[in-house]
């Protein structure tokens, strides 16, 4: 036999300690069943004002999903509200899964009175993310929660185990009903020029603004260290978040490990997710929290997130001035910092092996997209584009197509071009061919004049550049190669850009979109298909058995037989949508697959 490049007597004493490691891996998933309630609430007023929250089990935020690498979670989702409902998992990369997804192009909707069952799994992945709706502009309305991703006890992390650990869910809130800000997206002033009214940490006020109004606090014990998960969870607004007379160590973001730099203070982009330890190393008092809105003239404290940090036995509140942070007009200070936040390549994560065994030094690109984000007036509407193009969700979800149609007369491959813009602003269901087992280069511009943020579901990304004007092959000179942090969402500054890498091993149908909520709502997002012709079900997973119809197969119950469908081939360039004949006859063979799973 080949034995292992070492010495074979070291191998052989080593073995046991393999051997555990592969079993205690091998065992420690766990199934995790949760049942969600999504109702409309008047009764919260996180904002002191009469409006319908979106709450999960009465609760907002929503529930905590806290599990551990390779965890399966069944999330029952009930909707109680009286519009359809998606829920996805910010970060979470549904490997071979993207039915899971939870987004208009992988699933239909959950409909008013019904539930479905989310089936997913924690696959390889380890750290601090989010959830929230997808669909109607509901995140404006609540429904977000926080997702934990803890390592397994044999994989050692990369700092002390903290005393304990804290999720903040900060971000942007409107002062009125989220279904009112929704039907004024049809106006430019709205669509443009909006903002929301303040912040809120965990779906509270401000402290002391006004007295009476709930406020988050922290409670913590002198001398001890603790770690803090903190995700913007808002619509629009990047915020600064920084504790009086306390720094912070920023050790993850959003599944990775990074070098531990100390901070001050941390930007947080919409969508993003950040680790830190804070050491409660102060005179025991109450100290300020805040997080204030970047690229926005700030100066009234109403719209700040103030929260309290409460060290036991404390009787003394917080007091003197909040804590400054960088003018949130300083892009310098924030790509800087952004700059500064490098993967730790030596340290495990979810699996063993260093970080950095996987990484972008020397990889050959298959394809690269040049992705302009902009504004359109189409049929006299205020759209936001992607190389020009709105995207219309077509009431067929993509990945249903794909799956039985081959796409045909719902949406044609490659259409629109992914690097250079339309001529003409038009609407469009935008899906492009991501070559699968390749690596791709993404270039986001952003030729608006707000912060932007992108997010590709599915994978991680490795951030290798950041920049200011308009992206050059010749920018490539700047990217960091050695050390970029692999996340999931990444900010795009006015006037500029940012690039990113991803390997294109997930196949699937994956969405790539903007965070902010008006951008996303009204047509900055595409569609991803990256394709895997092998029909073994280790490849990609078949769909669910609970699986929704609705679109073109919306006449027909699920319940009646259907054949196992043959897989799916690349599908064909511009075609008539199916009839009703031949959508019927492939529901019957959808039918029968399902009822063969």
């Amino acid at each position: 036999m080949a034995w292992p490049s070492v010495d074979r007597r070291q191998w052989l004493i080593n073995f046991p300690a393999i051997l555990f490691i592969f079993f205690a891996l091998a065992v420690s998933a766990e199934d995790i069943f949760l049942d969600w309630h999504v109702t409309l609430d008047t009764s919260i007023k996180p904002a002191s004002v009469d409006q319908p929250v979106i709450a999960i089990n009465g609760q907002f935020p929503g529930p905590l999903i806290n599990g551990t690498t390779n965890d399966m979670f069944h999330v029952n989702v009930y909707n109680e509200m009286d519009e359809p409902l998606l829920i996805t998992w910010n970060g979470i990369q549904q490997r071979l899964n993207s039915w899971q997804d939870g987004v208009s192009g992988t699933n239909c909707p959950i409909l008013p009175g019904n539930n479905w069952t989310y089936i997913f799994q924690f696959k390889d992945q380890i750290g601090t993310f989010s959830y929230f709706p997808s669909l109607s502009f509901q995140k404006a309305g609540g429904a977000f929660g926080a997702i934990r991703v803890n390592n397994r006890p044999v994989i050692q992390v990369p700092f002390l185990k903290p005393e304990a650990e804290f999720d903040l869910l900060i971000g942007d809130w409107y002062e009125r009903s989220y279904k009112e800000v929704r039907s004024l997206m049809s106006t430019k002033s709205m669509a443009y020029n909006s903002t929301p009214d303040k912040i809120l940490i965990n779906g509270k006020g401000a402290y002391l603004v006004p007295p009476t109004e709930v406020h988050e606090s922290l409670n913590v014990t002198k001398g001890k260290t603790y770690r803090i998960r903190i995700s913007n969870v808002g619509t629009a607004w990047s915020f600064n978040f920084r504790i009086q007379n306390h720094r912070m160590v920023l050790v993850e973001t959003e599944g990775s490990y990074t070098n531990q730099i100390t901070l001050d203070s941390l930007d947080v982009h919409v969508g993003q997710s950040y680790s830190v330890l804070v050491t409660a190393d102060q005179t025991v008092s109450d100290y300020y929290m805040v997080a204030s809105p970047k690229m926005f003239n700030a100066t009234d404290v109403n719209k700040f997130g103030i929260g309290v940090l409460h060290y036991d036995n404390s009787t003394t509140p917080a007091s003197g001035s909040l804590p400054t942070g960088p003018d949130p007009f300083d892009q310098e200070f924030s790509i800087n910092q952004a700059k500064s936040i490098r993967w730790n390549l030596t340290t495990g994560a979810a699996r063993p092996n260093p970080q950095g065994s996987f990484n972008v030094h020397n990889v050959t690109l298959s394809q690269t997209f040049i992705l302009h984000a902009s504004i359109a007036e189409i049929f006299g509407l205020p759209q936001f584009t992607v190389n020009n193009v709105s995207y219309l969700a077509p009431d067929t979800p993509l990945k249903l197509a794909d799956q039985f149609l081959n796409g045909s007369g719902i949406y044609d491959l490659d259409k629109f071009s992914t690097n250079s813009s339309n001529v003409e602003s038009v609407r469009g269901v935008f899906v492009a061919t991501g070559t699968h087992k390749g690596w791709i280069e993404l270039v986001f511009q952003n030729d608006l004049e707000d912060m932007d943020a992108w997010h590709l579901d599915g994978f991680g990304f490795f951030v290798v550049g950041f920049g200011t004007g308009k992206w050059k092959p010749e920018s490539r000179s700047s990217y960091n190669l050695y050390d970029p942090v692999v996340r999931s969402t990444v900010q795009v500054y006015p006037g500029g850009w940012s690039a990113v890498y991803a390997y294109l091993d997930n196949p699937g149908m994956w969405n790539l979109r903007s965070q902010h909520l008006k951008n996303w709502y009204l047509g900055e997002e595409l569609y991803v298909r990256v394709y895997d012709a092998d029909p073994n079900p280790a490849k990609e997973r078949p769909p669910p058995s609970n699986l929704l119809l609705c679109g073109a197969f919306a006449p027909f119950a699920p319940g009646a037989p259907l054949a196992p469908s043959p897989p799916a081939a690349p599908p064909p360039k511009p075609s008539k949508a199916p009839s009703l004949q031949t959508a019927a006859g492939k529901v019957s063979h959808i039918l029968v697959y399902l009822n063969m799973l």
